[in-house]
Formats: structure tokens, sequence, C-alpha cells
């Protein structure tokens, strides 16, 4: 028996039906004991690894403004956007959420600039 190429192999797999070509995987994992599915279950192993990472949205909350109220005011502002009234209503209502659903680098950032400002602040 000759032994056949892999151009050959693949050229004779392309004139294959899509039901032979089922029925050929079915009598190579019966021959050899593999399976197909395999990759499969490597592939779904990195979504248990995110998981286990942490969370990929925290929220930045404002537990108090500290001495310098202004300062945080105006840093309040600049991360949400607000007008200057509303991030005065929104600091004085301390403990409070500044911001929702960001991802963890964008909250630590912003949880510097509070700090800076004077502010307490925490990010679940």
């Amino acid at each position: 028996m000759a032994k056949l190429t892999n151009e050959e192999i693949i050229a004779s797999l392309k004139e294959m039906t899509v039901l032979e070509l089922n029925e050929l995987v079915k009598a190579v994992e019966e021959e050899f004991g593999v399976t197909a599915a395999a990759p499969v279950a490597v592939a779904a192993a990195p979504a248990e690894e995110e998981e286990v990472k942490g969370p990929t949205e925290v929220s930045l909350f404002l537990k108090s403004c500290g001495a310098q109220k202004v300062q945080v005011i105006k840093a309040v502002q600049a991360i949400t956007g607000l007008g200057l009234m509303d991030a005065k209503k929104l600091v004085d209502s301390a403990p409070v959420a500044i911001k929702e659903h960001l991802s963890e680098a964008e909250a630590n950032a912003h949880k510097e600039t509070l700090v800076a400002a004077g502010a307490e602040v925490e990010v679940k």
C-alpha cells in the first residue's frame, strides 16, 4: 500500500460531503480511542480562570471628603462630568457611589485622583 501525502488526504477530504466527514471523524475516534471534543474542554478552562481573577467591573465609592472639600468637589466634577452644584451635592451625600461599572484600572486611577484631593475612597 502506497503512503498518501498530506496534499492527497486534504484533496480527498475536500471531495467528501458533510455526512461522509462526520462518519470519518467517528471512525477515527473509534479506531484510535480519541475524541474530537477534547479541544472544547481545553478552551473552556480559561473562562474558569477569569472567574478566579476577580470582577471585571467595580464601583468607586466616596466614604468622606476629608478636610479639602473644595478640591474633592472639583475632582468629583472632573471624574463624573457633573456640574459644580451636582458634584457638591454628591460629595455632601457621602458615603455614596461616585461611579459604577468601571474597569479596575480606571477605578484605581480615579481613586488616586480623589485621594490626592484629600478624600477617603473605596473600590468595590
